[in-house]
């Protein structure tokens, strides 16, 4: 069952539409992207699912059981979150632990669990004023979770942190996606293929399509081969001579380092290793591959 389903969302700012009609449907237990390039609409996605912004149009239809008070099921961390800078990170936690409805015991104990889990046990007696940028990212995060919450709602988590602070980050999110649902708010590929589960790309207000990473990936569009030879004068014959291979559709790239399209690709393949092996044809690179997330984001936001 979805823990959330929205229909037809919209959302103007005056004559500004941020939102138009994006529907969209959020699992349990898994990690989702919502992906999209700047002003795609996505943090006003993540607000109006947090209950921070009410849509001019269209719903939002909650899991039966689930509190209308979604401050009891629901984290939240926004781009830039802020803090008491006079408190230390202990004192966030357990404020945070107790804002949430949590026993001064259960606040505590849940507080010392994330503190380590976010590896800020050293600076838990340090004031967040002193924290750096990926001390203070990893300390919004677990507050956003400290009550257990069954929806992790992020807007881009890690866009401000340096190659440490991401890993770290990702790392713990990764982990807690066996826990809760987390939805990600992001414009880099990159994070949402190591984390995420499913895709929601967005542009302009809209949603352009949902669906799982790997079958995203897969539709992205048809394998390709890409051959590297050693550069010499035979390998130079050879690859002239490839195009009278049946099934290949087109061959692109470089002279020694190329791309065979075709719509048969474990025929091709074959007939392709075979001819290099018979004319003496030293292979370096020999592989079926597909357009990357990158390329298929592009192409999908560019058509529109």
């Amino acid at each position: 069952m979805n823990l959330i389903t929205a229909e037809g969302l919209s959302r103007s700012y005056g004559n500004t539409e941020a939102l138009s009609k994006a529907s969209f449907a959020i699992g349990e237990q898994r990690c989702i992207a919502l992906l999209g390039p700047n002003g795609a609409g996505k943090t006003t996605t993540l607000s109006i699912l947090a209950g921070l912004l009410e849509p001019t149009s269209g719903k939002l239809v909650m899991q039966a059981g689930l509190s209308t008070d979604r401050r009891h099921w629901m984290g939240f961390l926004p781009q830039h979150p802020a803090f008491f800078g006079w408190m230390t990170g202990r004192e966030t936690m357990i404020t945070a632990g107790r804002l949430c409805g949590l026993t001064a015991k259960e606040a505590a104990k849940r507080s010392e669990e994330l503190l380590e889990t976010a590896g800020l046990v050293e600076a838990a007696n340090r004031r967040v004023s002193g924290y750096s940028g990926g001390m203070k990212q990893r300390l919004g995060l677990a507050q956003a979770v400290i009550h257990r919450p069954r929806l992790l709602l992020l807007d881009e988590p890690v866009s401000a942190l340096d190659p440490i602070g991401r890993r770290d980050v990702l790392t713990m999110l990764d982990a807690w996606k066996r826990e809760m649902t987390i939805v990600l708010s992001t414009h880099v590929l990159h994070d949402a293929e190591q984390v995420c589960d499913e895709l929601i790309l967005m542009n302009r207000g809209q949603v352009v399509m949902q669906g799982q990473m790997d079958e995203l990936r897969r539709s992205a569009g048809q394998p390709f081969l890409r051959v590297a030879v050693e550069e010499n004068e035979a390998s130079s014959l050879w690859v002239e001579g490839l195009n009278r291979i049946p099934g290949i559709l087109k061959i692109d790239g470089g002279k020694f380092d190329f791309h065979i399209h075709t719509d048969k690709i474990d025929s091709v393949r074959e007939k392709v290793l075979r001819s290099a092996l018979n004319e003496g044809v030293k292979l370096l690179a020999f592989e079926v591959s597909r357009t990357s997330l990158e390329q298929w984001f592009v192409e999908a936001v560019q058509q529109a």
